[in-house]
């Protein structure tokens, strides 16, 4: 039930588009134990002006390949959060050739009254999910 969004800079192919989400989606599986059809991925791209993203003064630098992976989700422990995100960029390194430097994420968390997967209903509320 993650809700996953994608920003990055225009310019990738639609297979590595696909292999950005298949992998990401895999993790979240593997992280969250979250049922395989529970898929919910959104990606804008940008012009390169269109997305600045520093290194928060940590000291690295980032290409054009950076991605900014925003999740909404219901509550998580910190273990699962830092364990998606060691999973997710490793797996993201292997499957898709992303530096590690290139990938920043960020969860917002939100309660089971804040979904409505359709229908104008509160499925987590009304006991459907």
């Amino acid at each position: 039930m993650p809700l996953l969004r994608f920003d990055i800079i225009e310019g990738r192919t639609d297979e590595e588009l696909k292999e950005l989400l298949d992998a990401t989606h895999d993790v979240v599986v593997k992280a969250f134990g979250v049922p395989v059809g529970d898929r919910y991925q959104i990606v804008s791209q940008h012009r390169p002006n269109e997305m600045i993203i520093r290194d928060t003064g940590l000291g690295f630098e980032r290409s054009d390949k950076v991605v900014v992976i925003s999740m909404r989700s219901t509550q998580r422990s910190d273990k699962q959060k830092k364990d998606f995100y060691n999973m997710l960029v490793k797996e993201l390194g292997e499957r898709c050739g992303m530096e590690p430097n290139d990938i920043m994420i960020n969860i917002m968390t939100n309660g089971a009254a804040d979904w409505s997967f359709g229908f104008g209903e509160a499925q987590f509320l009304t006991g459907e999910l």
